[in-house]
């Protein structure tokens, strides 16, 4: 059962593996063809394990040109990051200790561009907040890597090795969306 579980997932997943370098350099020249944006905002569900990481990494990374980083969530408000996010967190020198987290109020959903994880969120988003789907960008389009998706996998409430994972490819997302930031116009 489990090998052919396996199996099927994969086949469902090949579009979106054939997909994402596509849909990588179309996220790349639509951000180039902006001015770099002046806020961001990077939203994920509950703002207690992906964002908070993805915010500070993107935030160290863009410092050089002015542009002010904030995240948020979709549910919850003043919800510290659970301790598997801070342990995964310290293996990538981001300290977590002092987050709470935000909800996603119409001041903050008016940053330059925003940063989500998964495509409902991006939708949410722009239903909610009347935002352009072309202001709202997912961080796994940016993965430099071949992926199975373009979704970040929430980890909440998952063993160690998932965090691990799951705040791996946000490193490299994040990375790749900051060489493109630091390539755009002011």
């Amino acid at each position: 059962m489990t090998l052919v579980h396996d199996l099927l997932v994969r086949v469902r997943r090949t579009p979106e593996r054939l997909l994402h370098p596509l849909r990588r350099r179309k996220a790349v020249a639509a951000l180039r063809a902006r001015p770099r944006p002046a806020a961001l905002l990077v939203v994920c569900h509950g703002n207690i394990c992906r964002s908070p990481l993805a915010a500070e990494l993107l935030a160290r990374a863009v410092a050089p040109f002015g542009i002010v980083v904030r995240s948020a969530g979709l549910i919850g408000f003043n919800r510290p990051a659970p301790a598997e996010a801070m342990a995964a967190a310290e293996r990538h020198r981001v300290n977590l200790s002092d987050h709470r987290s935000t909800l996603i109020t119409a001041q903050l959903a008016r940053a330059d561009l925003i940063i989500v994880m998964d495509p409902t969120q991006r939708r949410h988003i722009c239903e909610r907040f009347g935002r352009r789907p072309a202001d709202v960008i997912l961080l796994g389009d940016f993965d430099p890597g071949p992926v199975e998706t373009r979704t970040i996998r929430d980890p909440v409430d998952q063993r160690r090795d998932v965090f691990d994972e799951v705040y791996a490819r946000i490193a490299r997302c994040v990375q790749g969306l900051a060489a493109v930031l630091a390539g755009t116009k002011s």
